[in-house]
């Protein structure tokens, strides 16, 4: 299977779409060994930690991304442009992500066989 790239562009809980991708994630690591992860955009705020979910009557999955190094996902990265934009840091994350400029992600989503995004 080729390199997969998940591309998490929107903010948490107000859709599905970032919990399905998380679920995705996790299940295609079974089946493939060269997967990267991207946060860019509202995406970024997946990453944030103590995100409060009871308003939006869902469920907090951040502590799934926890996950990330038992299943082998490795490649994980984090605009940051979005970061500064938004006034967060590498400590309001709740895992470590390597921080790419836009030049560097861009050349990231090129190299990629497949592109996900949610």
């Amino acid at each position: 299977m080729s390199q997969l790239t998940y591309l998490f562009r929107t903010a948490p809980h107000s859709k599905a779409s970032g919990r399905e991708g998380v679920d995705a994630l996790l299940a295609a690591s079974a089946y493939c060994e060269d997967i990267s992860v991207i946060f860019t955009g509202d995406g970024v705020y997946q990453l944030l930690q103590g995100q409060q979910t009871t308003a939006t009557l869902s469920k907090d999955y951040a502590p799934m991304l926890k996950l990330f190094d038992l299943y082998d996902i490795e490649q994980v990265y984090v605009c940051q442009a979005s970061l500064a934009l938004r006034g967060l840091a590498q400590a309001d994350l709740i895992i470590a992500a390597e921080r790419l400029d836009e030049w560097q992600l861009s050349e990231q989503l090129h190299r990629a066989g497949k592109v996900l995004t949610f």
